[in-house]
């Protein structure tokens, strides 16, 4: 799920939602601005106006969710994978497809700062909530992931599941991914079998003494 599938996705799941707080009508329009800012990809802009209506009032978990996207946007990727965690367990009456945009930035956030385990766990809850053809991105990034984590077997698990599913699915850098993913496999497997090679020999130099 690439950055324009997000903000495709997030085009068509954006709707009015309320605050939790009564607001004056200064403060609606704010709010109104803020939403529009957020559709048309002024990050930056809507950002503000959400952090100066979160001072003054109790938002919603829904609302929560767009500043993480918007600190996302900003690369703030620290405060928006705390951001994210921190409502997405708040979420659970939203359609599936909404929530799996909120993973994917949540689990991008924290791959960004390197924290592999936790932007595992984020994948592996988008993987179960969304299309079929948004999978690609997300395998990719699990692959990586299980690399830096020393895991070969996981690692070559989901690259060859990413790379099944660029295959079958049109993406825009399609052949230039599959053409990294192709080497990484290469690599992992060539790991794969020098890792046995070496327990084989240590296991005849054990029986040999």
């Amino acid at each position: 799920m690439t950055r324009w599938t997000i903000l495709a996705a997030m085009a068509m799941l954006l709707s009015v939602s309320s605050v939790s707080a009564q607001v004056d009508v200064s403060d609606k329009e704010r709010l109104g601005m803020a939403l529009e800012y957020f559709q048309t990809g002024k990050y930056h802009e809507a950002l503000l106006l959400f952090e100066r209506l979160e001072k003054q009032y109790t938002l919603n978990p829904r609302y929560h969710a767009y500043i993480g996207m918007c600190l996302f946007y900003e690369w703030d990727f620290e405060r928006a994978a705390k951001k994210l965690s921190s409502c997405l367990p708040k979420l659970e009456s939203l359609s599936p497809r909404e929530r799996s945009v909120y993973c994917f930035t949540c689990a991008e956030s924290y791959f960004f700062i390197q924290k592999y385990k936790e932007a595992i766990s984020y994948y592996e809850q988008m993987l179960l909530l969304c299309n079929d053809n948004e999978r690609a991105d997300a395998f990719f990034r699990l692959g990586f992931s299980y690399i830096q984590l020393g895991n070969i077997e996981n690692a070559l698990e989901y690259l060859l599941s990413a790379q099944a599913c660029y295959e079958r699915y049109p993406q825009e850098d399609k052949n230039a991914r599959l053409t990294q993913i192709g080497n990484m496999i290469k690599g992992l497997e060539k790991q794969k079998e020098t890792l046995k090679l070496q327990q084989e020999s240590s296991t005849d130099t054990e029986q040999t003494d």
